[in-house]
């Protein structure tokens, strides 16, 4: 489990496909303190660490997880949110997300209001009934509060200091983002349409 907090930004260094997809990624947490088996989200999808080295760990990445996430869009340099999974009596800061991507977002608007920079993504029609205004989803493993929802569209806010502690200061108009739905929401709309 994972809060949506980010706490590294690491760079995709090696992308080697041998029969699964593999990524080196470099980063900034002491790797000492990692366990080979340990999950880590990057860009939201809970991966699995194969191999560490001082300042880098491997994960291999599925045929399923490239086709259900932008991980197919991954290129050497291209920086990524991380996230250590959740230890017992860590601050849940954001809120609970699981690492399990439900599908993709796109990004179909830009504009900056302040300091501030309001985005407007559009949710795949599957995944767009769990989305609601003021509720929490993950984009590329942040949590992110939902400001307002239209049909599949709906937008996100981005303060300077998200923009600078994650990769959102990277995004542009057209980019593909991991969506991961909140848990509850999920659960919510299971138990009306069972009640139906």
């Amino acid at each position: 489990m994972f809060t949506g907090i980010i706490t590294d930004i690491g760079t995709v260094s090696t992308l080697t496909q041998e029969g699964d997809l593999r990524a080196r990624i470099i980063c900034g947490y002491d790797t000492d303190t990692i366990d080979m088996g340990a999950s880590i989200a990057s860009d939201g999808v809970c991966l699995t660490v194969v191999d560490l080295g001082p300042d880098w760990y491997e994960v291999q990445v599925s045929r399923e997880t490239v086709d259900l996430t932008n991980l197919g869009d991954w290129r050497v340099g291209r920086r990524v949110n991380l996230e250590r999974a959740l230890k017992v009596g860590d601050e849940l800061g954001g809120h609970i997300v699981s690492g399990h991507v439900d599908g993709v977002a796109e990004v179909t608007e830009m504009r900056d209001e302040g300091d501030s920079t309001r985005v407007t993504l559009r949710a795949p029609r599957a995944l767009a009934k769990f989305i609601a205004p003021k509720g929490s989803v993950a984009l590329n493993g942040t949590s992110l509060t939902v400001n307002e929802v239209d049909d599949c569209d709906f937008g996100i806010n981005f303060i300077p200091h998200t923009k600078v502690a994650t990769t959102w200061g990277d995004v542009k108009v057209g980019d593909r983002v991991n969506l991961e739905i909140d848990t509850l929401a999920r659960y919510v709309a299971r138990l009306a349409e069972m009640q139906q």
